[in-house]
């Protein structure tokens, strides 16, 4: 699996687009029944439009790379710019319940989390079960235990698969290259 290239570039604006994998049902009296469907970790597929400000020679190599993409017809990896963390809190066990509390965490049901106990549960990665509120969020425990609050480290990784949907190159000046593209994020073994 290809991985986009590790330029750097500024990014002079860019859009993320969430579109969930939701059928609706209406009824007559107004009801209405809202099912995801598809894989749980695949109900929330995101769209990025992103300009990309490089060197000639930055944009030569984005420009080879997505030319390959297309030829080949591949998914990459990519790490969208703001995506992926690591932040510290501290947790609780009960059972195998373990409710995490970090300050404005910014976690939602279904992320899977690369997570450090300190001491206690088993590190490893844990997908989210609940997002109690902007603060505490729970995830299981393959085995149950009590344990009192201690500390802990959580890793949301920001890459993921993406196919690039469309892209243009344009050279604003000499020596400089600018690349607008839509990236598609895809779901792939």
């Amino acid at each position: 699996m290809a991985t986009f290239p590790s330029v750097t570039p500024t990014y002079s604006g860019f859009s993320k687009k969430s579109a969930p994998a939701v059928r609706t049902v209406r009824f007559a009296d107004g009801f209405e029944q809202r099912i995801f469907f598809g894989l749980a970790s695949h109900q929330n597929p995101v769209v990025y439009n992103l300009n990309f400000d490089l060197s000639k020679t930055d944009g030569d190599v984005v420009s080879a790379f997505l030319r390959s993409r297309a030829n080949d017809q591949e998914s990459f990896t990519f790490t969208p710019p703001d995506e992926g963390f690591t932040k510290t809190g501290t947790y609780v066990q009960s059972g195998t319940t373990i409710t995490i509390t970090i300050a404005n965490h910014g976690i939602a049901i279904g992320d899977v989390l690369t997570i450090d106990f300190t001491s206690g549960a088993t590190d490893g990665s844990y997908t989210v079960a609940t997002a109690v509120d902007a603060n505490t969020f729970t995830v299981t425990a393959a085995a149950s235990a009590t344990i009192t609050s201690t500390a802990v480290s959580v890793t949301l990784a920001g890459a993921k698969q993406f196919v690039c949907e469309t892209w243009q190159k344009g050279i604003p000046y000499n020596n400089r290259t600018n690349i607008s593209a839509t990236f598609r994020q895809v779901f792939e073994p």
